[in-house]
């Protein structure tokens, strides 16, 4: 039976996945907005197609947070203090996305209108990519001493393997938002989206074996959870093979699906590869934080634990019906408010 420190390791992992592979999408739209629409009426098809969910997707991250915050205290002040300006950079372009969404339609004007489209590129771009190599450097290590303090300079953050690491985060939402682009559009911008997710897989393949071999040589995950972690890697496999075979055959929903499983058993792979820590240390193991040094006392996990399972079900039931009610297509000649 799972310990209190561990029931809240997997549910903050449960969070991350949930937002990587619903907002993921939303990353991915908003990306394919700057290339993948022609004209102004195709990028309006797009943004309305994720209209609905974008912003209860980002609650995920922010429930994250959260989580982290009152689970494991220590996680979150070493965490969010070392990496603060990264973060403070992905807030605000969550910020400048949301507020693109919203403005961008309230003026009738092309440069209006254009510099709002470049806020929701680069504040789809961004955050996919910062995430990605805030994971990486956690895999990877970071310079955390005996008083959990991170000193970690540009280079500890930024650096090969950590870029690697971004760009195949970023690459796997824009085919992921493809996919669900297909599942929402109709007629040529359909078609599009289908035709260019199923390039991108060359691509992106490449990206996840090159991450791959240099997660085997700089992180020790393959020593501590070898089996789990080529277990996962085998059912990435796959879904990939799948995703593509599903592409062809223009069963869009099934592709979805198995690039959602990517996201799901990429980050779950993070999680697995880093139990029962939550942060490695590159100065000493003995100063990687863990789900016992890094957590809440006893009493507050607990009651932590009621609030969470009494509330989560109606948080959930409310996602599952905004996505049935608002499940059709969206058409260029309906109405459209961005």
């Amino acid at each position: 039976m799972l310990s209190l420190n561990e029931l809240w390791f997997v549910l903050v992992a449960v969070l991350f996945i949930g937002f990587f592979f619903l907002e993921g999408f939303d990353f991915g739209v908003g990306m394919s907005t700057k290339f993948l629409a022609k004209n102004d009426m195709e990028r309006r098809v797009l943004i309305n197609s994720i209209g609905p969910f974008w912003d209860a997707n980002e609650v995920w991250l922010l429930t994250a947070g959260g989580a982290m915050f009152a689970a494991f205290p220590n996680w979150y002040a070493t965490l969010f203090s070392g990496y603060y300006t990264p973060l403070v950079v992905l807030l605000l372009a969550l910020i400048a996305r949301g507020v693109a969404f919203e403005f961008r339609g309230k003026v009738d004007s092309g440069k209006w209108k254009g510099t709002w489209d470049w806020a929701v590129f680069i504040g789809s771009l961004l955050p996919p990519f910062l995430l990605g190599v805030v994971f990486s450097g956690l895999l990877k290590g970071l310079p955390i001493g005996e008083d959990m303090e991170m000193k970690a300079g540009l280079f500890d953050m930024v650096n090969l393997y950590t870029l690697v690491g971004g760009i195949t985060v970023v690459m796997l939402c824009l085919v992921h938002g493809l996919l669900f682009a297909s599942l929402r559009t109709t007629g040529s911008l359909q078609e599009r989206a289908r035709k260019l997710a199923h390039k991108l897989l060359i691509p992106l393949a490449a990206l996840f074996v090159i991450f791959g071999v240099m997660t085997y040589f700089e992180t020790d995950v393959f020593e501590v959870r070898g089996v789990l972690i080529s277990l996962v890697a085998v059912l990435g496999v796959a879904a990939f093979v799948l995703a593509g075979w599903f592409i062809r055959k223009q069963r869009d929903g099934w592709a979805f699906g198995m690039t959602g499983a990517m996201i799901v058993l990429s980050i779950a792979a993070v999680f697995v590869g880093l139990f029962p820590r939550v942060m490695v240390s590159s100065i000493s193991e003995a100063f990687s934080l863990t789900i016992d040094n890094a957590a809440s006392g006893h009493y507050s996990l607990k009651v932590m634990t009621i609030v969470a399972l009494s509330l989560l079900p109606f948080v959930l039931g409310y996602q599952i019906w905004s996505y049935f009610v608002f499940h059709k297509r969206v058409h260029e000649k309906e109405h459209l408010e961005y």
